[in-house]
């Protein structure tokens, strides 16, 4: 019988309830998988919080690597027992298998681990995302990273160093401080856990010779946007993909005027890949950094898949560095 982590209200981590999902045969144009790690996303958060509502009841995730088991009608250039990863929706990683959209499947390389894979393929793409479609070097070398340790704060760091981007990295204590700076980032930012952010811009500023930052990364949201917009440079960019403290407040493009020119954008990794062929033209390209040393997957801990509201209660602590599995 085939489990799977359930949502049927919205709450804290223990309304994720492990329950018994018989799974039909694939349908056309699916592929049925069977899981051997799951990428655990703050994305996952919101929808359990309800923060990103959807239908309910609802299984979350959006991130697996595994094998293929079956194949619905149509399906062409898979192959059974090969091994495969997703980064999108429908919602439904949290199982042991699922049918998934053969179409959005990613062929793993034998290079990278199926626990490695999960730690990197959302992570890694929403990184890749940031890189080659967010960042320019024109805009200034200075770049400021938020929650530098997390998953996608890690691969990010070191992506954009190793693209010339003088990096400073915010975390919240010394030791995910050390993991930064492993990674490349020219100097780091210690903002303890429930700190206030209001002497940022003038650290940015300090480190960067006066000029701030060319642009801001920032996971963070409602606590950290003001300290974001005034560490920037003139002309400088937030972009903004997250909103692990809430959500931003509305945004005064005349402020942003004021400011210095300002420019604010919004990415999102399900636009970056919108089609299969952006899909796999951008997973090709991660899985080239991973082989060029550009990315590392960090996996923080393994958790069974069962134990799924344990590992929504750590991302949600900010104790962790690097990313979460869950394993069926």
């Amino acid at each position: 019988m085939n489990h799977q982590i359930q949502i049927q209200a919205t709450g804290g981590p223990e309304v994720l309830a492990w329950v018994e999902a018989p799974l039909p045969d694939p349908g056309p144009g699916e592929a049925r998988i069977r899981h051997r790690a799951i990428g655990v996303n703050y994305i996952d958060v919101y929808h359990r919080s309800g923060a990103y509502p959807v239908p309910l009841p609802a299984v979350p995730g959006f991130e697996a690597a595994g094998v293929v088991e079956a194949l619905g009608a149509g399906v062409t250039g898979l192959r059974m027992g090969q091994r495969v990863g997703y980064v999108d929706g429908p919602t439904g990683a949290y199982a042991e298998a699922r049918n998934h959209p053969a179409d959005r499947l990613i062929p793993l390389p034998d290079s990278l681990s199926d626990e490695d894979a999960a730690a990197l393929l959302f992570k890694g793409l929403t990184a890749h995302m940031l890189v080659r479609r967010v960042w320019r070097a024109d805009r200034g070398p200075w770049a400021l990273v938020h929650a530098a340790a997390g998953g996608v704060g890690l691969l990010l760091t070191r992506w954009l160093a190793r693209e010339g981007a003088k990096v400073i990295g915010v975390v919240s204590d010394p030791e995910k401080a050390s993991m930064v700076a492993a990674e490349g980032a020219q100097a780091t930012v210690v903002v303890p856990r429930g700190g206030a952010y209001d002497g940022l811009a003038a650290e940015v500023r300090h480190l960067s010779d006066g000029v701030g930052a060319g642009t801001v990364f920032d996971s963070v949201g409602q606590d950290t946007f003001t300290a974001s917009l005034a560490s920037l440079a003139p002309f400088g960019l937030l972009a903004s993909y997250g909103r692990s403290s809430g959500p931003v407040p509305p945004v005064d493009a005349a402020d942003l005027g004021r400011r210095g020119s300002l420019a604010f954008q919004r990415p999102s990794i399900f636009h970056h890949i919108a089609s299969p062929a952006d899909l796999r033209a951008a997973a090709a390209d991660l899985f080239q950094a991973h082989a060029d040393g550009k990315v590392r997957p960090h996996v923080h801990d393994r958790l069974p898949l069962r134990e799924a509201g344990r590992a929504h209660a750590l991302l949600e602590s900010r104790a962790t560095r690097g990313a979460l599995i869950l394993v069926p």
